[in-house]
């Protein structure tokens, strides 16, 4: 049986807003990942790699964006600002549900 492959963020549920979805993007705000690099087709096994590495950048920042320098914090406002603005234009709603 073939292991699933990650479908891409820009196939993702409402263009990443998913788990993976996050690590991809905060991957682009590190640098860990080019902003060209969408993982259409990867492993969980390659992923998890990209998870690893984005955690260890995030740790230097106690996971907090308000700890992020002024760079850092305004190359995130732009990628998950455009996120949701995509992610909206596609049906997400933010709210939770009664099921969520």
């Amino acid at each position: 049986m073939a292991t699933p492959l990650y479908p891409g963020i820009n196939n993702d549920h409402f263009g990443g807003m998913t788990p993976i979805g996050t690590i991809i993007k905060d991957a682009w705000v590190f640098g860990v990942l080019p902003l060209s690099e969408t993982c259409d087709n990867w492993s969980h096994d390659r992923l998890q790699i990209i998870h690893d590495q984005t955690k260890t950048e995030w740790d230097k920042y106690g996971c907090l964006v308000s700890n992020l320098p002024d760079d850092l914090r305004q190359h995130h406002a732009e990628i998950y600002d455009a996120a949701i603005v995509k992610a909206r234009e596609l049906g997400w709603n933010p709210e939770l549900g009664d099921d969520d």
